[in-house]
Formats: structure tokens, sequence, C-alpha cells
């Protein structure tokens, strides 16, 4: 191997250095097949420097809300084992574009439309535009349906105790 080719090979610790993540978060995202290795003839970790993209992405996806599930998704129109192009970059990213416009709509949503439940408490109002849509509660009444049983829970009714038939 080339002093070239021997450069683009990076430690499993110098991945995870200079990507600011752990070396086990590096191992999972290898286990999850976001990211891959190959082995020295001594049985050590080698990940070519493309990895640091990609490890980058996926950083950057999960701050912003976005599952694995969803980033090997949109990895898979990369090459496997091989370092992806600027082309295969820019397929990649047309490709996940929608579902990360679509994301990005959600959270401007929820960003305007927070105030309106913060002390409501209630998932049922027909009104709420952040309502969950599988509500099978909406359609009986809006408000809060556990309220009574919270309430019972929390303050048990004293128990009476039972009458004879001499004192009825």
């Amino acid at each position: 191997m080339s002093d070239k080719e021997l450069h683009q090979w990076i430690t499993v610790g110098d991945l995870a250095e200079r990507s600011g993540v752990t070396v086990a978060t590096i191992r999972f995202y290898e286990e999850k097949e976001l990211i891959w290795s190959t082995r020295t003839q001594g049985n050590q970790r080698r990940y070519q420097r493309a990895m640091l993209r990609r490890v980058a992405i996926i950083k950057m996806a999960q701050q912003v809300g976005m599952s694995l599930q969803q980033v090997k998704e949109a990895f898979e129109v990369l090459p496997k084992n091989k370092i992806a192009t600027k082309k295969d970059w820019q397929k990649m990213s047309k490709k996940w574009q929608s579902e990360l416009d679509q994301h990005i709509q959600q959270l401007l949503q929820l960003r305007q439309q927070l105030d309106k439940c913060i002390g409501c408490g209630c998932l049922s109002l027909k009104q709420c535009p952040l309502r969950n849509p599988d509500d099978q509660f909406a359609q009986e009444s809006a408000g809060a349906h556990f309220q009574e049983v919270l309430m019972t829970l929390l303050n048990p009714p004293k128990s009476i105790p039972e009458q004879s038939d001499d004192e009825l």
C-alpha cells in the first residue's frame, strides 16, 4: 500500500475523535450498517477518511430528530463499501430532500403552535392543530378524559362502613 493509500485510512479512535463521538458510537454506527471498516492483519478496524462525512451527516440528522433508520434509508442510494462521489451525494440529497422538507414543515408547525398547547394537557380537542390524528377519544368529547380516573387514583374515596340490618 502506498503512503497516499495508507493516509486514506484512519483508526476507530481517530474517527471518533475527529467526529466528536465515542468509539462505542462508531462501532454502533457500523453495526447498524451506516458506516463500514476493514480489518488489518492484527484485526484492528480501519476506516476510510470518507466515513467522516457519513458520521457528520448522521450526527446532524439526529440533532434535528431524524432516526437512524431514516439515515440508513437515505444512505442506500450511496455505493456500498466504496467512497461516494459528489454525484452520489447529490443523488442522495435529492432523494432525501422531500422527507427533510416534510420534517422541517412539522418542526415549523410545532414551533408556531406549541404555545396553544401549554397547560392544556389534552390531545382530544377538535381544534388542536397538534392533536394525535389517531385519538379515539376525540369523538366522545373534548377535554382531559382521564382526569376523573387520575383524581380517583390520587384521592381514593374513603370507604363507608357497612351498616347492619339493625341500623337500617
